[in-house]
């Protein structure tokens, strides 16, 4: 049986018991956090990509947003350049298919980025998008709503409905049971808005955000909600890239606040 000492000298011989304890535990966590540093992220190399070209294939009517969002990405990411070719979402598909030297793919809908799982990264949506009425200057025909594009007396002009914003269109009318035929149906939304634009057709089913560009020269007529259809972008970054990481980060990137501001600053909707 120990002796029991009295009470300063326990409590000294605790003191002393604490004090050689002290180095021991700051050792142990000493590793611990040494242990803890290295799996952290933080602590490792720079996620940062290393500086690429960049090709990105993006839909037409991303054309305006896109110059700027490109510009401010350059700008954060020193040394990367991206590059964009800008057409309608079913002839980007067609050059992912033939094997187009790109990083990234950027459509109008998700239909055409299910079609390209094989060759395609996971997507993300990073924007949306409604249509309008666009029509001539002034609004010469006095458009009210879609049933007025009926008219056989308006030249109305759609996109063709492989087309995603001509899809879309189809799917407005139809759903209005209203019967319209178009003078033509053009390869992308651009094409549409510039026929109108050019006075080649009184009126056309455009995004939104196309009309944002044309100033006067072209009325905008709002389809409701109820009426209207809603155009999802997604973006993926191609499994054939020569540049995976840093194709990888510019899609991400595409989802930040920066990115996600100068897309709404341009008309688009959250995703």
């Amino acid at each position: 049986m120990s002796p029991i000492l009295p009470l300063n000298r326990r409590t000294a011989a605790l003191a002393l018991s604490a004090a050689l304890l002290v180095p021991a535990l700051a050792a142990c966590g000493s590793n611990d956090d040494k242990k803890d540093a290295a799996a952290s992220p933080s602590a490792s190399a720079s996620a940062e990509p290393k500086a690429a070209n960049l090709t990105v294939l993006a839909a037409s009517s991303l054309t305006d947003v896109f110059k700027t969002a490109g510009a401010a990405y350059e700008k954060a990411h020193p040394g990367t350049k991206v590059t964009f070719s800008f057409a309608g979402s079913q002839e980007l598909a067609a050059q992912v298919k033939q094997g187009a030297p790109a990083d990234a793919l950027v459509t109008a809908d998700t239909k055409t980025m299910t079609g390209l799982l094989a060759e395609t990264n996971d997507p993300a949506i990073i924007a949306k998008n409604r249509l309008v009425i666009a029509t001539g200057k002034d609004n010469p025909f006095k458009i009210a709503g879609l049933k007025d594009l009926a008219d056989t007396k308006i030249k109305v002009v759609l996109a063709a409905p492989e087309v995603p914003v001509g899809r879309y269109s189809k799917q407005i009318l139809d759903a209005q049971k209203i019967e319209v035929k178009p003078v033509s149906q053009e390869p992308n939304v651009r094409a549409v808005l510039s026929k109108v634009e050019l006075g080649e057709a009184d009126a056309g089913l455009v995004y939104k955000t196309d009309t944002l560009k044309s100033g006067d020269k072209v009325a905008v007529v709002e389809i409701p909600d109820a009426e209207n259809a809603v155009a999802s972008y997604p973006a993926a970054s191609l499994k054939g890239s020569k540049n995976a990481e840093a194709a990888a980060a510019f899609v991400a990137w595409l989802t930040t606040p920066e990115a996600q501001k100068i897309l709404q600053d341009a008309g688009f909707q959250k995703p």
